[in-house]
């Protein structure tokens, strides 16, 4: 970066002085130790060591099979067959990736935050403390919705750890002093500080949760995983992602919200290998501008209630299609990832307030969370045999299913579950997710109709599917 003086401006200061400042030396004030608690607080060095300790570094190996190009050449597999240079079928030796995050101990038994990417399909993790001392661990849950895995350390059970203490990221306002701790490109531990620049950023991409606290601390490559702390020494997000051309810090950051990371933590101790979320049973759009000034709102606010599923908490709350939801628990809702948000960090079971707009007038519901149901049996199915469709695995639709692909629905049908690797499904495009309507002028309504369909030959399928709220009709070859 180009540095520039100001000579004319730093003359004019020095002639504005009086002759007696110029004519008598200068002395440096003295260096006087903090007298009070204020004064304590004008250095982050007491956060830093409160907090320091709990993080962590994260080592993640995982094994890949390489893959021999010569494998590829007919001549060379007739002679040496899929033993030529490695295990059957690979033609390579192994190597080993390794990958390096963050980490955030969050209990005194050893459970560590971080993120799902950093640790997702190691076959080993290695944990560093801060004063150098170095366990294996387990991951006891990793969550790739939220991005966020909870590690738990391999030590004896009566080793306690330092730990940072999980703050409520509701009451974090634009302009908090925050810092961030990690260990950016693998340089050792490292605090950076800055401010919360936003909050509630939405269009991030990131995850499905979206919702994050944005930061100008920096936060680079290695970071990931890592604490954002307040001036209390408390856990108010982790470090997940930057915006960046160049992979380095532009001052862009963002962390997942502390009260995200306590449901998951709490997960974890529970013992359950996945984290249950409320389902409302409602599609919902977020209001633009058009639609603001067609509702006679002054501007776009809240949610806009599409569609109801029968017997839902929505409905039996007294939610209506039409509805305007403009916030739970008293806080704004702007879009449907915020209202998601909200209710992701509520326990299930809870009774949670709804403030609706409905025809110009506000009202309160009170809308009791409860995990979505698994209305009808999966009955899954594999689909075999000469067809584009051999490869998927299909499931009955329901709210259950329709939460574990994410898909916005709350009808009834076939999904595809999963698409075999290399599969005539796979080849033909077929992806998770998707919900087949139609095959060959066959409504399609069970996995039953779906096997049936789908048996036997055809010179050509005609297949109709819904993919994102979008419908596609195509015709594959037979």
């Amino acid at each position: 970066m180009k540095v520039r003086f100001f000579p004319i401006c730093l003359a004019a200061l020095v002639l504005s002085l009086p002759a007696a400042a110029l004519a008598q030396p200068q002395t440096a004030a003295p260096v006087q130790v903090p007298s009070s608690q204020a004064e304590v607080k004008l250095s982050f060095a007491p956060v830093v060591e409160k907090t320091a300790p709990a993080v962590v570094n994260v080592y993640a190996l995982k094994s890949l099979a390489q893959r021999n190009p010569f494998m590829d050449d007919p001549f060379f597999r007739r002679f040496f067959g899929g033993g030529f240079g490695g295990g059957p079928g690979l033609g390579g030796p192994e190597r080993m990736q390794r990958s390096l995050g963050s980490g955030v101990i969050v209990d005194e038994g050893g459970y560590v935050v971080t993120n799902h990417h950093v640790v997702a399909g190691a076959d080993q993790i290695r944990i560093a403390l801060a004063d150098r001392r170095e366990f294996d661990a387990d991951v006891v849950l990793s969550d790739q919705r939220t991005d966020l895995a909870v590690l738990k350390i391999k030590a004896d059970s009566k080793v306690r750890f330092p730990k940072v203490d999980l703050g409520n990221s509701d009451t974090l306002a634009v302009g908090d002093l925050v810092l961030a701790i990690g260990d950016p490109f693998g340089v050792g531990q490292t605090v950076t500080q800055g401010i919360v620049s936003a909050l509630a950023r939405t269009q991030v991409g990131i995850s499905d949760y979206q919702f994050f606290i944005q930061t100008d601390a920096a936060i680079n490559p290695g970071n990931s995983g890592g604490a954002l702390v307040d001036m209390a020494g408390r856990l108010v997000g982790i470090n997940t992602a930057i915006f960046s051309r160049s992979g380095g810090s532009h001052g862009i950051g963002f962390a997942i919200p502390a009260n995200m990371v306590r449901v998951v933590v709490e997960s974890a101790r529970s013992g359950s290998k996945s984290v249950r979320r409320p389902w409302l049973g409602a599609c919902l759009q977020r209001v633009t501008p058009e639609i603001a000034e067609g509702l006679g709102l002054a501007r776009p606010t809240g949610v806009l209630v599409q569609t109801l599923a029968p017997a839902s908490p929505a409905e039996k709350a007294g939610i209506r299609v039409g509805d305007l939801i403009v916030a739970v628990e008293g806080q704004g809702i702007d879009d449907p990832e915020s209202l998601n948000y909200r209710l992701a960090t509520q326990p299930m079971g809870a009774t949670v307030s709804f403030t609706l707009n409905r025809r110009g007038k506000e009202s309160q519901v009170s809308v009791v969370l409860a995990p979505p149901p698994e209305s009808v049996p999966r009955d899954e199915v594999l689909l075999r045999g000469r067809t584009p469709f051999a490869g998927i695995k299909a499931v009955n639709l329901s709210p259950a299913v329709a939460e574990e692909l994410r898909v916005d629905t709350e009808g009834n049908g076939v999904a595809v579950l999963d698409v075999a690797d290399n599969s005539p499904a796979d080849a033909a495009g077929f992806r998770a997710g998707d919900i087949i309507v139609d095959v060959n002028g066959t409504r399609i309504a069970s996995t039953k109709d779906l096997d049936m369909a789908t048996r036997g030959t055809a010179r050509a399928w005609r297949v109709t599917v819904t993919r994102a709220g979008r419908t596609i009709t195509a015709v594959l070859g037979g």
